[in-house]
């Protein structure tokens, strides 16, 4: 056992403060927002000094970048490549949210608005995103997953308080935190077993322990840490609170939950598991465990469902609620291959896998490409909403083609990036998904199986198709059913929307770059070759 007064320990205590400088940054913005708040509310000028929260974190960040701990069994804080990934998607996306949620912020003056308390709790939220992917112990973990859930609670209910916005907040935060309890119950499981909260420690004894076999309890535990982290990734049956939300909650929050959530809930997973360490003798589970066999089957019927109910809807939000359950179980394949081919190389080289796709590296992919696509439909959606003509149903989008043209060709995009066709993002991030399902090693357990995955991921693209290509039929294919409202100053949702845009094509068209940082992110990932042009 360490002791404290170790150099060692010491040092690598003191570094924890350097190593999450650019989270103490967004809080400390969020501190000086809400309290300035209290004085004077204006909408712009919280704006403003948010974009230069995100700026600076994103700039110390950068210039933080390959800071090491000494001792990663005692450091709550892991700064590894992933870590780094995670890091940056979280400030990108928190970045395109402070415009795409223009709408929802009241404008306000001094004496009134909420401005200060909507842009302080995204920037909060913002904050957990990125220390959750920084997160080495039970405890850090688990309080960054809270520094998410409790300002959306706020948020879901601040901008709109009507009667379905209270029932969605309400639904949400009942919801969230009896995901909190089952998952804290599943970290004490954890800590009983290993008598630490250090997730380095943990993988590294249950990965030893695994050698005999686990036991009973262990299996409990990652179970419910499975169970619990579902709910933030709204894979079935955690799911059912998502249609509801989405319908009944702000366009801008929405957009937020339909991300933030994914990125904590995975970057979660994936520590708890110990498939970011890129050492196949830390997973903490054999081989033969039933582990990969249960994610698989939510897998399955999480994409199998999403896309059956989302073919049903005839709200537009709805149908996104539903999408996002059905993208949830795309990308839980990569965690798939992951728990099961990782595992398959333990004492052995991990650089067997250069001649395979891994799974981590394209849950990496695919989560900037659904993070891109989907915010840049929920920020049309904000630019298109008025009080006076709120844009719900899909028919309320018909003759967009004509009314608004550039308006449809971005949300055009989106949906076609949705679905996988090429020249776009989402076509990337599902090849890589897909060919790390088919492409596993001859000796991984279950390959037959990963197949089966792959096949029945296509046949609900197909179906997921239906519905996207059916958006783009009303937008070009019927008239207007009312005239041409004139529009607000959309400039900050449109820039939202046109970021969105070419992050989606360019990663269509020149994805490499991506790739490769997602590779670097995860030792044992490999660079998808992909057919020259592309």
């Amino acid at each position: 056992m360490n002791s404290l007064s170790d150099p060692a320990v010491q040092q690598t205590l003191k570094d924890v403060f350097r190593l999450v400088l650019p989270e103490i940054i967004l809080i400390g913005t969020a501190c000086v927002v809400f309290l300035g708040g209290a004085f004077c509310n204006r909408r712009w000028l919280w704006f403003v000094a948010s974009i230069l929260g995100v700026v600076g974190a994103s700039v110390v960040a950068m210039a933080g970048h390959g800071l090491k701990q000494e001792m990663l069994t005692v450091s709550p804080i892991i700064a590894d490549g992933a870590a780094g990934f995670f890091r940056a998607l979280a400030l990108a996306a928190g970045f395109v949210y402070l415009f795409a949620s223009w709408y929802d912020v009241e404008r306000g003056d001094c004496n009134r608005g909420n401005a200060a308390e909507y842009y302080g709790c995204l920037l909060v939220a913002i904050a957990g995103t990125s220390l959750v992917g920084l997160a080495n112990d039970l405890i850090t973990l688990f309080l960054a997953l809270e520094l998410i859930s409790i300002p959306t609670y706020i948020l879901l209910y601040l901008p709109s308080q009507t009667k379905r916005s209270q029932e969605a907040s309400a639904k949400y935060f009942l919801l969230s935190v009896l995901s909190s309890g089952i998952l804290l119950f599943g970290f004490s499981y954890l800590y009983g077993l290993t008598g630490t909260t250090n997730l380095t420690a943990i993988t590294r004894t249950l990965a030893e322990a695994s050698q005999v076999g686990l036991t009973p309890m262990a299996l409990l535990a990652i179970v419910l840490v499975i169970a619990a982290l579902s709910f933030r990734l709204t894979a079935v049956p955690f799911h059912f609170y998502a249609p509801d939300v989405y319908e009944g909650g702000p366009t801008g929050v929405v957009a937020q939950l339909a991300f933030l959530p994914k990125i904590a809930g995975f970057a979660a997973l994936a520590r708890v598991l110990g498939l970011l360490a890129g050492d196949p003798n830390h997973v903490p589970f054999d081989i033969g465990t039933q582990i990969p066999l249960l994610l698989w089957i939510i897998a399955v019927i999480t994409m199998t469902l999403g896309n059956v109910f989302a073919l049903l809807q005839s709200n537009i939000k709805r149908m996104l609620a539903y999408s996002s359950v059905a993208h949830s179980g795309y990308m839980l394949m990569g965690i798939i291959v992951a728990t099961s081919v990782l595992p398959s190389l333990r004492g052995e080289d991990a650089s067997k896998l250069a001649t395979h796709v891994g799974g981590i590296d394209a849950l990496l992919v695919y989560l900037i490409a659904y993070g891109a696509m989907t915010v840049g439909v929920f920020a049309i959606l904000s630019y298109l909403n008025t009080a006076a003509e709120p844009v719900e149903s899909i028919d309320d989008l018909a003759g967009l083609g004509q009314s608004q043209p550039c308006l449809a060709v971005m949300l055009a995009i989106f949906l076609f990036s949705l679905i996988g066709l090429p020249l776009t993002a989402g076509f990337v991030g599902k090849l890589m998904l897909f060919l790390g399902a088919f492409d596993v090693p001859t000796d991984t357990p279950m390959r037959n199986l990963f197949r089966w995955l792959a096949v029945v991921a296509a046949v609900n693209a197909a179906i997921g198709a239906f519905y996207y290509l059916r958006v783009v039929g009303v937008m070009y294919l019927r008239s207007p059913f009312r005239p041409a409202s004139v529009l607000k100053c959309g400039a900050p949702a449109m820039i939202a929307a046109l970021i969105c845009t070419g992050v989606t094509i360019f990663l269509g068209v020149y994805p490499n770059p991506l790739v490769k940082a997602a590779r670097t992110a995860v030792p044992t990932a490999v660079t998808v070759k992909l057919p020259p042009g592309r």
